[in-house]
């Protein structure tokens, strides 16, 4: 039996680089018919932290949304910290590949970092 999931207009952009490279996982993987899975994991002086998973579980408290042919699954709670976000995929010099959710509310060009700068917050 399937839990309704349900919809929500996007609230979250997937840039086409991320988008392939998410495109890519599922084929290789088999994963047809799984979503992105998108949440909040607690936080830190710079702010929530996500995470990303390939998901074919929906919950009740679940929102969808379809991206460019991808389904994305985000749990309301947190959906509030998810809104207009975008997620990018990079190379990143020290860290290798991976996905980056960007969120378009916190750069304001304001330092928010509650930490004083002692870490290596990015968005």
């Amino acid at each position: 039996m399937t839990t309704p999931v349900r919809t929500a207009p996007q609230v979250i952009s997937i840039t086409p680089v991320a988008h392939q490279a998410l495109q890519e996982i599922i084929t290789e993987r088999n994963l047809e018919g799984y979503a992105l899975r998108i949440y909040a994991s607690g936080g830190g002086c710079c702010g929530a932290q996500f995470g990303m998973a390939l998901d074919n579980s929906k919950q009740e408290q679940d929102v969808s949304f379809d991206v460019d042919g991808l389904q994305v699954i985000v749990d309301t709670l947190s959906m509030e910290y998810l809104h207009d976000a975008s997620i990018d995929f990079v190379n990143h010099p020290q860290h290798g590949p991976g996905f980056l959710v960007n969120q378009a509310h916190e750069s304001n060009g304001e330092e928010t970092c509650a930490c004083g700068g002692s870490c290596a917050c990015s968005n």
